[in-house]
């Protein structure tokens, strides 16, 4: 099912682009209810809408009707956020956050390999993490940026679901201090801005034991404005032959920064042998 969620929404976005006449700084469009093209319980789909209704970073709402399914589309800016974020030495790439609805349905895989907890690293507003805690895991929220920790802070508040917003380096973070049994780490940052770097010490910093058990979800890109080699699994090939990840699966999924894009943001599920 999870696999038919993601075909249909790359395709919505394709006709969402298509038909969008808005001048937003970012937009993305949300089913308002179940569906047979998004078989998504009701209960969470109104937790993803509840979390953009109380995330400042969208000024705007209104609905939209396609293929007789009724959707919301969120405008929003996220200006502020983005030159905050880049004005850390450590920070691998700005601000720039995936779909809510990609959020949840790479949370939701997560949840169908059996990992038990999510970590959204670089986690932005923290939607991931939200996303990783209505489907009943342990989440957390790890961000460099205050003022991104400050808007999870408040969204978390509002919400009334506690992702865990964590204000932290995430190189030099303690994971072996949340007691983790079987996470799944995902990577927010482009391994062509550094993202490769980030993973690389994360999983440098992992114990053995935990290391057998983890998964390692990478955002990639096939961007054309990064070579043909750059592009080859999303970018991360390198790392993945480096470290001995191996693929379990690969999912492209709209994020914000593709939206002008033909290609999608793949998401490279990895782990250990």
């Amino acid at each position: 099912m999870i696999e038919t969620i993601s075909e249909n929404l790359v395709n919505l976005k394709l006709e969402f682009r298509r038909i969008y006449s808005g001048t937003s700084h970012i937009q993305e469009i949300l089913p308002l209810s179940e569906s047979d093209i998004f078989p998504i319980p009701q209960n969470d789909l109104d937790s993803l809408h509840y979390f953009l209704q109380n995330n400042s970073i969208y000024y705007n709402t209104f609905e939209e009707k396609i293929n007789d399914v009724n959707y919301m589309i969120y405008e929003g800016d996220i200006n502020k956020y983005w030159l905050n974020s880049i004005g850390h030495e450590s920070s691998t790439q700005p601000f720039s956050p995936t779909w809510m609805l990609t959020a949840y349905i790479i949370t939701s895989i997560a949840k169908i390999l059996n990992y038990k907890e999510v970590l959204d690293i670089g986690s932005g507003d923290g939607r991931i993490a939200y996303c990783g805690k209505i489907l009943g895991l342990n989440a957390y929220g790890i961000e460099i940026d205050n003022m991104l920790v400050d808007l999870q802070n408040y969204i978390s508040k509002k919400t009334v679901i506690d992702f865990n917003p964590i204000c932290s380096d995430a190189v030099t973070f303690d994971y072996d201090s949340l007691k983790l049994t079987e996470p799944a780490f995902f990577i927010g940052g482009l391994p062509q801005m550094g993202g490769d770097v980030l993973a690389s010490n994360i999983i440098s910093n992992l114990n053995n034991n935990l290391k057998e058990k983890t998964c390692m979800v990478l955002t990639g890109s096939y961007s054309e404005k990064y070579s043909v080699n750059d592009t080859k699994d999303g970018g991360w090939r390198k790392l993945i032959d480096d470290t001995g990840l191996k693929i379990i699966q690969s999912n492209s999924l709209p994020t914000v920064w593709s939206f002008d894009q033909t290609t999608e943001t793949p998401y490279i599920f990895t782990k250990f042998p």
